[in-house]
């Protein structure tokens, strides 16, 4: 038995998924009976998966924004720094939902039992905007108030900041959870091979292999919303601010997006993006080593244009038209929950949570809309990680050029 187990965890988490995946293809396809005797490991998956996303938001959002006191960071190149992150950060969101609106994705979707509805009379903008500062942040938690908990967490931060050294205590207990948190997912993970061998069972034998199809088109506007971010955003930034030449740049940074793209993570980039920005670059040292550390934590755009394309995908397979003022929270929500996403694997599928949750999506819907991608997250997550890396080191540059440490010779 401990040999089985060695060789089971010896084998990447992905392929463990992907086999589950196959596996539930196959048996919702040969045996629709035995795809309901094993729905409840879906279920429970899926209980597991909301069980962790309130105190994820909470502590993600928190902790990185307690994150920033170090003065290094909170200095002209910081302030600089997190300005553009925000600003790029937004305008993945708003590509990332205009994608989707285009192409529709979620159009048809099988999300096994989750079945269209509608949310109920909408709030006026005046509820909205007052609903956002909680009057009790207990009952905000228990209910899933995503707005109001992700102003709460912003908010604490802040004033952890400000509470100088008598806050350090609960800026390292914030770092302390977090991390007790990220190994809470990294064990529920391991439980995904078979909560989604379940739900694929359970969506197959309801619906057939169609449910297949929209993933596809999913993966099609994860990249058509990768490309679009790099073209519409990066590239402007790079040839009108940083002034660089555009080709080059790219040529130049292409390994830091290799690596981006095979490991699905910014932090395992960073090594690579800081040798490119000091040698390559020729960005200045105290610059690279400032900013890029920064946008492994907060420069999310690839997460921020999959949470608006995933928040879309969700409203259009549970049948739901999204209106203006959604559409607006959606933006806002998607923007902050990207900046508070945690590294770790499929971390933005948790926050998408946030985004759907402030308009009014019930955490069951959002769980079932999370159990049906996260088979085919790796090669998403993969795809969307290229467009972080190229905003880190977009931003480098743009940076680096406001703080003259370029030389002449890297601009040509």
């Amino acid at each position: 038995m401990t040999a089985f187990l060695r060789r089971w965890f010896a084998v990447p988490l992905w392929q463990r998924v992907v086999g589950g995946m196959l596996l539930g293809l196959l048996v919702g396809l040969a045996s629709p009976e035995a795809s309901a005797a094993i729905a409840v490991i879906g279920e429970l998956f899926v209980r597991l998966i909301r069980m962790l996303v309130v105190p994820i938001v909470f502590i993600s959002i928190a902790s990185g924004v307690t994150a920033l006191a170090d003065p290094h960071k909170l200095g002209a190149v910081g302030a600089r720094t997190i300005g553009l992150f925000a600003a790029t950060t937004a305008c993945a969101v708003s590509i990332g939902m205009a994608v989707g609106l285009l192409i529709e994705p979620g159009a048809g979707a099988a999300l096994g039992s989750a079945t269209p509805h509608a949310l109920g009379e909408a709030k006026s903008l005046h509820d909205q905007l007052v609903g956002i500062v909680p009057v009790n942040i207990v009952q905000a938690l228990v209910d899933g108030d995503m707005l109001a908990i992700i102003f709460f967490s912003m908010l604490f931060g802040f004033g952890v900041i400000l509470a100088g050294e008598a806050g350090k205590p609960t800026a390292a207990l914030l770092q302390s959870v977090g991390q007790v948190l990220f190994h809470l997912v990294r064990i529920v993970m391991e439980f995904t091979p078979f909560g989604v061998l379940a739900l694929i069972a359970k969506a197959v034998a309801d619906n057939g292999v169609a449910v297949f199809t929209n993933v596809g088109w999913l993966a099609v506007a994860v990249a058509t919303g990768v490309v679009l971010q790099i073209l519409l955003v990066h590239v402007p930034l790079i040839a009108l601010v940083a002034r660089r030449s555009v080709a080059r740049f790219y040529r130049t940074i292409l390994d830091a997006l290799v690596v981006a793209f095979s490991t699905a993570s910014s932090a395992a980039t960073l090594p690579v993006a800081l040798r490119i920005a000091h040698e390559e670059l020729r960005i200045a040292p105290g610059v690279a080593s400032t900013v890029l550390p920064i946008g492994a934590s907060i420069g999310k755009d690839g997460t921020a244009m999959y949470v608006g394309l995933l928040s879309i995908f969700a409203l259009q397979a549970l049948g739901i038209t999204p209106d203006a003022p959604m559409l607006a929270i959606l933006l806002l929500t998607g923007a902050l929950a990207a900046f508070g996403t945690a590294p770790i694997p499929s971390a933005s599928l948790f926050m998408l949570a946030a985004a759907l949750g402030a308009v009014g999506v019930s955490p069951e819907q959002t769980a079932l809309v999370v159990g049906f991608i996260l088979p085919f997250d790796r090669l998403l997550d993969m795809t969307r990680t290229v467009a972080s890396a190229s905003a880190n080191l977009t931003v480098t540059s743009v940076v680096g050029r406001k703080e003259g440490n370029v030389t002449q010779e890297a601009l040509a």
